[in-house]
C-alpha cells in the first residue's frame, strides 16, 4: 500500500509541475512591483526570523522573531520597489508627454571638515526615451 501512495503522489506531482505555467508578461505597473517586491520582501525576513530562532535557548519564547523579520522584509521590499520605480515629473514616451508626481530619492554626500554628513534631495523633473 506505501508503493501504491507513493506512486500516486510522484504521479500527481509530475502532473503539477509540468501543467502549471505561468505567463511571462512585460511589467509596466509600478504598484505591482512595488507589491512583489514587499511581498517576496516579507518572505525573506520571515526565513531570515526563522534563521535566527536557531541561535537562540528557547526559540517558543522567541516567536516574535518571525514577525519582526517579515516587517522589516516588507517596509525594506516596498522601499527597494519604490526607489526603483522612480518617476520623472515629466515623461516623454514616443512623442507623448505624461506627468506625474517626481519620486524624491534621498542622497547622502560624504562628511565635510566637521565630521557631518549632508543629505541632499533628488527628484527627476524630466525623463524622455527617444
Amino acid at each position: 500500500m506505501k508503493g501504491f501512495k507513493r506512486v500516486v503522489l510522484v504521479i500527481v506531482s509530475v502532473l503539477l509541475l509540468t501543467s502549471w505555467s505561468i505567463p511571462c508578461h512585460a511589467s509596466d505597473n509600478a504598484f505591482r512591483d512595488i507589491f512583489e517586491n514587499a511581498f517576496y520582501g516579507g518572505l525573506a525576513g520571515t526565513l531570515v526570523g526563522g534563521a535566527l530562532l536557531v541561535f537562540t535557548h528557547r526559540p517558543s519564547d522567541h516567536l516574535d522573531y518571525l514577525s519582526v523579520g517579515a516587517a522589516s522584509g516588507v517596509l525594506a521590499g516596498a522601499a527597494y520597489g519604490l526607489a526603483k520605480s522612480s518617476r520623472a515629473f515629466a515623461e516623454i514616451d514616443n512623442g507623448k508627454v505624461k506627468l506625474a508626481m517626481p519620486t524624491i530619492m534621498p542622497e547622502f554626500q560624504d562628511a565635510n571638515a566637521k565630521g557631518s554628513s549632508t543629505v541632499m534631495l533628488k527628484a527627476e523633473l524630466i525623463r524622455g526615451k527617444f
